[in-house]
């Protein structure tokens, strides 16, 4: 039998995506002439990579040719091809760094290969889990650490429906290559064409990333944030925005002030936004967030978790919590803060850091991992389960209970008003099912490969890592807490948590149906 995909074509397409990605990469080319540090040689080759290879890949097919089918192979492909390409840049600056002489020499982590292909996986689909140890950090020149960065921005809104917005050749299909990458069950179509609700998203997302950027450096300005320089400044806006949590600092948000935190609180709640809403609002519908059922879900379960979290650290914790102004227990404007950051960092999957909970009591970091599970909000930038995917679920529960009383009801489910299609909600039965199918077989190979060759690490902390990674949150408990790092676990786990960060950034389906031979013969 015959393939019934067009692989030519989703490759061709592949190719223009990694031909183009050659552009943000002169960014850090012209950091690391400003700053003279290093990076200039690394990034200078992988643009030429780049180029030859999305050259060669563009002859392979007609992009034309797009379907369906061939859609989600193009945005799977694409996703592992860019995370390839993007993984040259820290391979090159690695081996570029001289061997090592004493011991408390500060040296790269990034030359192996599967570290530095777990890392740009993890940035590009904003994640935020890293294997660069503390003292790394400094081995690292500004424009290898803003590349870091600028993957998450990239990847934030998401690289297909950016390129949607700028090629004309994706123009074809892009709908359903959109489709495809979205963040959410579906994604929202704001004007008439496809390519114009890219460039409206990638617009609303660019424009609060700036806003963002201009406050931040504002705080400093202002002798706020001493410490929150343009260089930080622009770092922190691209990976807010992106629900990302890579930072510069190795100590995550905490090396700032509370004002900076105070300030990246809303960002984080706005990223973890539909963006769909922002556009309704800059067109004049001031109601439409009021009206969204899922944003006053997503508004409710941060409230409440902050909450929760509040409580638990002004009444004191089991532990000595303190930070930068000292001990949080009993002062209510810290134990606000910190709850609220961590509550949003972690429900937005930001996996930002305000101090490294994983000093918090049980109760706090058993609330915490919960929140591991949740996300924003469809058409997001965040990643995990979703926001509007428990709400149908909640809703489908409570009409059980009601056809149990009522057997013969005709019952639909609505949100918004709208009533949703049965086969909507059967999809995200079988996506949450998916989800923690793929949660626990993950759990399971870490704990067993973690237990074989160390230890140190805890089952909590293993299925806290693929939970992390699955969800696109980044930071998990103990040994890869916000302040540690994932290079504790072995190459064979840290392959398999790079595939868990690709499949959850997809929405898991568009993936995992391409295993099928449904797809490809039938």
């Amino acid at each position: 039998m015959t393939l019934r995909v067009n692989w030519r074509a989703s490759l061709a397409l592949v190719g223009t995506v990694v031909k183009w990605l050659s552009v943000p990469l002169v960014l850090p080319v012209l950091v690391a002439l400003y700053y003279g540090d290093g990076g200039l040689a690394a990034f200078g080759a992988t643009i030429l990579v780049a180029l030859a290879l999305g050259t060669a890949l563009e002859s392979v097919g007609d992009p034309e040719e797009m379907g369906a089918r061939e859609g989600f192979l193009m945005v799977a492909s694409t996703w592992l091809a860019v995370s390839v390409v993007g993984a040259l840049p820290y391979l090159f600056a690695a081996h570029g760094i001289p061997p090592v002489v004493e011991p408390t020499a500060p040296t790269s982590t990034l030359g192996n290969p599967v570290n530095a292909l777990f890392e740009t996986m993890s940035g590009f689909t904003t994640t935020g889990a890293t294997v660069m140890g503390t003292i790394s950090f400094d081995a690292h020149s500004h424009a290898i650490l803003l590349w870091r960065q600028l993957t998450q921005w990239l990847g934030g809104m998401g690289i297909v429906v950016l390129a949607v917005a700028i090629l004309p050749e994706l123009s074809v299909g892009g709908a359903q290559l959109m489709d495809a990458e979205a963040p959410g069950p579906g994604i929202q179509k704001l004007t008439p064409r496809i390519a114009e609700t890219a460039r409206a998203l990638w617009l609303a997302y660019a424009g609060i990333t700036a806003l963002e950027i201009v406050l931040l450096y504002g705080l400093n300005a202002a002798g706020l944030a001493p410490d929150m320089g343009l260089y930080n400044a622009v770092s922190h806006g691209f990976t807010t925005m992106a629900t990302g949590g890579f930072s510069p600092e190795a100590r995550s948000i905490e090396a700032f002030s509370a004002a900076v935190q105070w300030l990246i609180i809303p960002f984080m709640v706005a990223a973890g936004t539909n963006f769909a809403l922002f556009w309704h609002v800059l067109q004049g519908d001031f109601e439409d967030p009021l009206e969204d059922s899922e944003f006053r879900f997503y508004v409710g379960v941060l409230g409440a978790v902050t909450a929760i979290l509040a409580a638990i650290l002004f009444t004191g914790p089991t532990l000595d919590v303190t930070d930068a102004v000292g001990p949080v227990a009993g002062n209510l404007e810290a134990s606000l803060r910190h709850a609220a950051f961590q509550a949003t960092s972690i429900i937005t999957t930001t996996g930002y850091a305000s101090m490294d909970f994983t000093a918090w009591s049980w109760p706090a970091k058993l609330v915490l991992f919960f929140a591991l599970f949740l996300g924003g909000s469809a058409g997001s930038t965040g990643g995990a389960v979703k926001m509007v995917r428990w709400l149908v679920i909640m809703k489908s529960l409570k009409r059980e209970l009601f056809a149990t009383v009522h057997p013969d009801a005709v019952k639909p489910i609505r949100l918004g008003g709208r009533a949703l299609d049965e086969r909507g909600v059967r999809g995200i039965y079988a996506f949450t099912a998916f989800y923690f199918a793929l949660f626990v077989v993950g759990s399971v190979f870490v704990v067993v490969d973690s237990g074989r060759v160390s230890a140190t690490v805890t089952a909590f902390e293993s299925t806290s890592a693929v939970a992390a990674t699955l969800g696109n949150v980044g930071p998990g408990f103990g040994v890869v807490g916000p302040m540690s790092n994932y290079l504790v676990f072995t190459d064979a786990s840290k392959l398999l948590m790079v595939g868990l960060m690709w499949v959850g950034r997809l929405e898991i389906i568009p993936v995992l149906v391409l295993f099928t031979n449904t797809y490809w013969r039938s």
